[in-house]
């Protein structure tokens, strides 16, 4: 093979090179910074908008430099791969020191976003002597797209659950120092009296990158550490969330996200609120109940307190949340080992997602019998809709994380709870996690409002105090009236309910009275700029 031949090939390749790069740093920036501060819409916008008005910067000034392309470009993918590669690790160093995070992920963005746009430029200059001006953009922009699509497989399949964004950050620019190794075995004699200094750069660079990867794990141990008070006793990445467990004394914490999910000093608080509150105006028997989230087996534990249950589904995203419920002893032992009940069916599935597919069953039933949904619902327990009765629910529990991105927003819409009205039975009640009234005040009455506005005829507001979460609410609603108590004695078992708190839990105080704030719709998904504009007032 030519000389030629081989050099076309190197520009080639670092073009596909640059192509997976670039979308890569673009992602691992924008989902870290998301992570850390929510709201995704918002941050992925920004970093796009930076990351391509960098880019348009850098080539730009990229018909500025008309001499020593090819040592000139090395020198530029070097400081490109110490960037992108030590951006991650740098944003999650100045999350700890809060002032520096802002400025340092937008220095970040803008200076990778810069040295990215001067890569086309250069890389199409360089092939000016192997094909004509056509044929060497066609070429480059090719590769270049190529290399971005296999990015875009990459990150949510591969890089993001199996080595996370601090990891693959530190991968990617390794992948990119290739760009300079390539180039410098293929174009050594255009180098001259540089290629000693670039060679000492790609060494070095490669050094460090090398070592924060081996110490990667003793790094992000270190990192939790700070954030938390408490002694972590387990962190993972999963392809979800971070799930980061830990322990002080007798006080076992759960986070997702860096959100405390429960402490296990005051969760039964939390979960006789969730539970045992609206099995009491629950009217009629309850034998099956769908749960939406709780993977730690918590809510489990408290639903089969009650022996009139029958069945209980479990719908958790992360299965690596339930795996470590099931397995990981402080939790066992808060849990009771519930995960394991014959009575508990347990599906890895969005939520939504589950819904739309049990009401397409409850359909398609519905058909076989001759009969509409609206008609089977009319009807008592007969045995001729029996069966469809089971696959509806009589208690749907949502006790999913707090609406703080757009993708959980989407689990507290009007769309999402006229889904979930289709999937109870006539009688049936849904209760689901409002966040607080106090620190998200109109967070907490839009998910009110959305409920009301999807079709429920009764929908009861109420509120617990949760030392760990601070005052907290809930919103109850069904079909069926709310206000007469069952016959069910909960409070035999009961470690923070009594019969003389239940119709104080339904009073809000003058600064958490109800407000007109608008629904929450999947266009229009104002809940989450509420719940962010809420905790952040607080310094959350």
């Amino acid at each position: 093979m030519s000389n030629e031949r081989k050099q076309t090939l190197a520009l080639t390749y670092a073009a596909f090179v640059a192509g997976l790069c670039s979308i890569v740093y673009e992602l691992l920036i924008a989902t870290t910074v998301s992570y850390f501060l929510g709201d995704s819409v918002k941050y992925f916008s920004l970093t796009i908008g930076m990351y391509m008005a960098a880019m348009g910067a850098g080539s730009y000034c990229s018909k500025f430099i008309g001499k020593n392309l090819v040592s000139r470009f090395l020198k530029f993918e070097i400081a490109l791969a110490g960037l992108g590669g030590l951006s991650i690790p740098l944003l999650y160093l100045t999350y700890i020191h809060q002032d520096l995070f802002i400025p340092t992920y937008v220095v970040l963005t803008c200076s990778i976003g810069f040295l990215i746009g001067l890569e086309i430029p250069f890389l199409t200059r360089l092939m000016e002597d192997f094909k004509s001006l056509k044929s060497n953009i066609a070429s480059v922009l090719t590769f270049d797209y190529i290399g971005a699509l296999i990015a875009t497989i990459a990150f949510p399949f591969f890089l993001l659950p199996v080595l996370g964004n601090y990891q693959s950050s530190l991968v990617l620019g390794l992948i990119n120092l290739t760009i300079i190794a390539v180039l410098m075995r293929y174009f050594s004699k255009d180098l001259g009296k540089a290629k000693k200094r670039i060679f000492a750069g790609l060494f070095a660079m490669a050094s460090i990158l090398v070592a924060a990867i081996i110490f990667a794990n003793q790094a992000l141990y270190e990192w939790d550490q700070a954030l938390f008070d408490d002694q972590i006793v387990h962190a993972e990445q999963t392809r979800y969330q971070k799930i980061v467990v830990t322990k002080n004394s007798d006080d076992v914490r759960l986070y997702l996200n860096g959100n405390i999910q429960f402490s296990s000093i005051d969760e039964y608080r939390y979960h006789e609120a969730l539970i045992s509150y609206p099995m009491l105006y629950k009217k009629g028997p309850v034998k099956r109940v769908l749960l939406l989230g709780a993977g730690d087996g918590l809510a489990v534990r408290q639903l089969l307190n009650y022996p009139e249950i029958e069945a209980i589904v479990l719908v958790d995203l992360d299965q690596r949340v339930v795996e470590l419920a099931k397995t990981n002893p402080y939790l066992r032992d808060l849990n009771q080992d519930s995960l394991l009940d014959p009575k508990l069916e347990i599906v890895h599935s969005d939520a939504y997602t589950y819904l739309q597919d049990n009401y397409t069953q409850i359909e398609a039933h519905a058909n076989t019998q001759t009969m509409s949904v609206e008609q089977v619902n009319s009807e008592h327990y007969s045995d001729e809709v029996a069966s469809l009765k089971s696959i509806k629910f009589d208690l749907i529990i949502s006790d999913l994380p707090d609406p703080n991105t757009i993708e959980l927003a989407r689990l507290y819409t009007k769309q999402f709870y006229r889904t979930l009205k289709a999937n109870l039975n006539e009688d049936g009640v849904f209760v689901t996690q409002s966040t607080s009234p106090y620190f998200a005040t109109k967070a907490f009455w839009s998910i009110h409002n959305t409920l009301v506005a999807s079709g429920f005829e009764h929908v009861i507001p109420y509120h617990a105090d949760v030392p760990s979460f601070g005052d907290w609410g809930f919103v109850m609603a069904s079909n069926s009236e709310l206000n007469e108590k069952s016959e069910r004695d909960i409070f035999t078992q009961s470690q923070f309910l009594h019969a003389g708190m239940l119709d104080s839990m339904r009073i809000f105080a003058k600064d958490q009275a109800a407000l007109d704030v608008d629904i929450n719709s999947i266009d229009k998904p104002v809940l989450l700029h509420y719940y962010l504009e809420g905790w952040q007032k607080f310094g959350y």
